[in-house]
């Protein structure tokens, strides 16, 4: 047991990079191009399946034949070119396209009913005027509760066609009544922007997510709200953002940059050479900058921090990001299926790429976080290897590094301790938030009518709360022993009501206020402010 709680840190850790080491295969090029070629080895392939379809013995599934095969030949290739099948296009698409059509909520088949978490900000359902708590149990007379309703059939009948109605029967426990109300889809988005609020008088803060369509314009209108009130320095967070579309990562480096910087080099099999320039556009040329980078800070979230490390704009702080320096695109198998397959290598404006090696497979590659862990470097910068030879210098001097990864200026180690990682582990899965949503549904009325200023001033978790959740999470089996940590995990909790009263940016706003990388940007200010006096 002694050698399980030893390492249940870095289990806790490989888990939590999951997410970037899927995300990160995100990164490509939102150029579309469509490839056909007839040649003997297209025959042979087809030629195989013909053979299995009218001669085999026995009938088989071809489609999952064909499936495996694809896999089996990408995986042959490198760890990010990917293989999408029909069933997962549609999500995907939504994904980096930034928005589905819907009603627009969050919810939890609670007890075999749709209950709604909370309405997304804007959105079709907020506006009819369903809130956190009420259960939808029929769409235009289709029952959606009971056992043998299944998921992704309920998620089928709130989307839809943009500007067709549903008709919804809404159950609303705290007025024990069920309310008829209709709801016409839109567009709804997939919100980048996470949190985007003032740390300090002149200081901003804003967390990208990801990159896909829609990020820059978020980006933009959260930037210029925070110009408005009065902010000349800003915090960019790109933690565990596993990367999108190089056009959008381009866009936001534009911001930071002076006319004819060079943000990025790409290079593709024939040896062709492309360069990006950032523009005159940039709103915030001329503002101070601190760029925030983890182990899970992948693909485009690299090209933003890369760009600006090489030409001497701002500070990175953190932890070396996870080192992929491929270039995808997109093309349709034409059934409805695609391929995400890698056409080019980036260089950061130096000339380093910052891919790490994969010629060991993909097992090895993905095991990354683990050797991290191993070696110390998420706990001491000194443990992070670097290659003499691929050292580089900035236009102003200063040396860096490529082969795996941006290394960041200031380095902020991890606390790795089986209490802390389990916290961080239970804070950002649904395990906690399904644990909040069960207290709110005995305590809604409590929040009633509270603005999340007075909220955050204001309301405590208190000791019965924390312990009830650590009794909560033994009886789910998961034996955690946070008395370490009583202060943290009440922030988290108190993070996780403020999610589904408030929204996401309210979450980032409490769980931020112990963060380890903003404490150390506020020391860094705090610092440069005695230096100027």
């Amino acid at each position: 047991m002694g050698n399980q709680k030893k390492y249940l840190p870095l289990w806790i850790g490989m888990a939590l990079a999951a997410g970037v080491f899927i995300g990160s295969k995100l990164n490509f090029n939102d150029n579309t191009e469509k490839i056909f070629a007839t040649n003997s080895k297209k025959d042979k392939l087809n030629r195989l399946i013909d053979y299995i379809d009218y001669e085999y013995v026995d009938n088989v599934n071809t489609d999952s034949i064909v499936d495996v095969t694809v896999n089996g030949i990408l995986e042959n290739l490198d760890p990010h070119s990917v293989y999408i099948p029909k069933s997962e296009y549609q999500h995907n698409a939504d994904d980096m396209r930034g928005a589905f059509t819907g009603i627009g909520v969050s919810f939890y088949i609670y007890k075999d009913t749709i209950a709604v978490i909370r309405s997304i900000e804007g959105g079709p359902a907020e506006k009819a005027g369903i809130k956190g708590g009420d259960r939808i149990i029929y769409a235009d007379g289709k029952k959606l509760f009971g056992e043998l309703v299944q998921r992704d059939s309920i998620s089928n009948y709130l989307k839809g066609e943009v500007n067709s109605k549903v008709a919804l029967d809404v159950y609303r426990p705290s007025e024990k009544k069920v309310l008829e109300i209709k709801v016409r889809r839109k567009q709804v988005p997939l919100v980048s922007v996470d949190a985007s609020y003032k740390l300090a008088d002149d200081l901003g803060y804003i967390k990208l997510n990801r990159f896909s369509e829609t990020t820059f314009k978020e980006f933009e209108t959260a930037l210029d709200k925070l110009k408005d009130q009065g902010i000349k320095k800003l915090v960019l967070d790109l933690r565990n953002n596993p990367g999108g579309y190089i056009s959008t990562a381009e866009r936001v480096v534009d911001e930071f940059l002076e006319n004819d910087k060079l943000v990025l080099i790409t290079k593709n099999k024939s040896g062709e050479i492309n360069k990006t320039y950032a523009t005159r556009r940039g709103d915030f040329e001329h503002g101070k900058l601190y760029v925030l980078i983890n182990e899970n800070s992948a693909s485009a979230s690299e090209i933003v921090a890369g760009a600006l490390q090489d030409n001497d704009k701002g500070t990175i702080i953190g932890r070396r990001s996870f080192g992929k320096g491929l270039v995808q695109r997109e093309m349709s198998l034409g059934d409805g299926s695609a391929v995400r397959l890698t056409i080019a290598r980036y260089y950061t404006p130096t000339g380093r790429s910052i891919q790490r090696p994969y010629g060991k497979g993909n097992d090895t590659y993905y095991s990354d976080y683990e050797k991290r862990y191993r070696n110390g470097e998420l706990i001491h910068a000194d443990s992070i290897k670097v290659a003499d030879s691929l050292r580089y210098k900035t236009p102003k001097g200063r040396v860096v590094y490529g082969g795996g990864g941006i290394i960041p200026d200031v380095f902020v180690p991890k606390d790795t301790s089986v209490e802390n990682e389990t916290l961080q582990y239970v804070s950002r899965s649904g395990f906690m938030s399904y644990f909040i949503f069960e207290y709110l549904e005995k305590n809604r009325t409590i929040f009633k009518g509270m603005k999340f200023d007075d909220f955050r001033k204001n309301f405590k978790v208190e000791d019965n709360l924390s312990k009830e959740f650590i009794e909560y999470a033994k009886f789910n089996e998961a034996q955690i022993d946070l008395s370490k940590y009583t202060e943290e995990l009440k922030r988290t909790l108190k993070a996780n009501i403020a999610q589904q009263l408030f929204g996401p940016n309210e979450y980032e706003i409490i769980l931020n206020e112990n963060d380890p990388m903003l404490l150390k940007v506020l020391e860094l200010e705090a610092n440069n402010h005695l230096d100027n006096k």
